[in-house]
């Protein structure tokens, strides 16, 4: 079928390039490109032998022309980002030099502010579709699969969807008295910023985690829950008809926001510049180098995630709920792909991604989020690669 190129060699990407190689007949080759060659060599080794040929390459994603440079070598169909978000613009670029699809699992981000806006890489909607290529944003899990579920009970449940609560809960335990289960420089801006929900056509501001819920989840039980800002919001307000509020909330322990919070008042999770002994370290940065790496808590993580949207409208006159999730558990996840499962969620949902488009399935000019595309190919998708949802029509969740 053909070649994908995947940019990005951590938990994430790592996830992606098993889950390609469970599907050969479609990615028949991929090559794994990242500034440090070694991590893709030690991916390539532990998959090397199956159908799908795969090989390694050096590449700075921040550098356009080192990126146009390995495109045109190794010539995929499809370019996985699953580098950091501040490089999306560049890949972007660099696969319209090329004639390349696009597809990422996270919106772009400028390095100085934490915005968690798609208008960035909206603004490239006409440039991609001149060129006839396909560009896929947020094809993860929230942003990705929580985007497919709201088309999903689109599609097929509700006339209109009035509210949708998308709910992310990680009820696992890695054992740390603090770490961040995915990149702590991206998970520690995204907690620390302001919360936002979006309501009758405007989005509302909260102070960060102020509003707190608990919702009785399956296979994981209550759980404290708090409002975040989460780019998703954003593309669902345009794309979902009748939509009047949508909210996104994640859980938190106790022990981890009080970490946090102490971290925060002595100044370790800004993103300002501070000069120290005569160098220029940002704290944030400082703070990433010195806890766990995310990639490291696969072995230790025990217990489950639960992710989900639960949707009220109406069908045909009538007030309708729905609730569709999906529950992994971090070792099941670990023994097939060497990953706890919030790598897992986002690197399984991006391949399925980058198969629709290569089957031509999700193929079609011009820049997309997820819930642009017809839904049915892609849950059928998650049930089958690993992501299996459940559906409950009437959800009795919260405490």
């Amino acid at each position: 079928m053909g070649k994908a190129l995947i940019i990005g060699a951590g938990g994430v990407a790592s996830v992606v390039v098993h889950k390609c190689v469970q599907v050969p007949d479609v990615f028949e080759e991929i090559c794994i490109a990242s500034r440090t060659k070694s991590k893709c060599d030690t991916l390539k080794e532990k998959l090397d032998g199956g159908r799908t040929k795969i090989q390694t390459a050096q590449v700075d994603a921040d550098n356009v022309d080192e990126l146009i440079e390995l495109i045109n070598d190794f010539k995929p169909e499809i370019v996985i980002n699953v580098a950091l978000p501040y490089q999306d613009l560049t890949i972007m670029d660099a696969c319209l030099a090329t004639g390349v699809h696009y597809l990422d699992t996270a919106n772009y981000e400028p390095l100085d502010t934490a915005k968690f806006e798609y208008k960035w890489q909206w603004a490239y909607r006409e440039k991609f579709e001149q060129a006839g290529l396909t560009a896929i944003l947020g094809s993860g899990f929230d942003p990705g699969v929580t985007g497919v579920f709201s088309a999903y009970a689109q599609k097929h449940y509700f006339d209109e969807i009035h509210t949708i609560d998308i709910v992310d809960a990680n009820a696992g335990d890695h054992g740390y008295p603090f770490a961040t289960n995915f990149n702590p420089e991206i998970n520690i801006r995204e907690i620390t910023a302001n919360g936002r929900y979006w309501e009758n056509g405007e989005f509302i501001e909260t102070p960060p985690l102020s509003e707190k819920r608990v919702y009785d989840l399956p296979e994981i039980g209550p759980k404290d829950v708090y409002l975040l800002y989460h780019e998703e919001l954003e593309s669902l307000a345009e794309n979902i008809k009748g939509i009047k509020k949508i909210r996104f909330w994640m859980t938190f322990s106790e022990k981890y926001l009080t970490h946090l919070k102490v971290l925060e008042n002595v100044g370790m999770t800004s993103i300002e510049p501070i000069n120290f002994e005569g160098q220029e370290i940002v704290p944030l940065q400082f703070l990433k180098a010195v806890l766990p790496d995310p990639a490291s808590l696969g072995p230790r993580t025990k217990g489950k995630t639960n992710i989900g949207c639960i949707f009220q409208g109406t069908k045909d006159g009538e007030e309708k709920t729905y609730y569709v999730y999906n529950v992994s558990d971090h070792q099941e996840c670990y023994r097939e792909v060497g990953s706890q499962a919030i790598s897992y969620t986002t690197g399984v949902p991006a391949m399925i991604g980058a198969m629709l488009l290569m089957k031509g399935e999700w193929k079609k000019p011009g820049v997309y989020n997820v819930e642009e595309f017809n839904p049915d190919p892609f849950m059928e998708a998650l049930n089958e690669y690993g992501l299996p949802w459940q559906e409950d029509f009437n959800p009795e969740l919260i405490d």
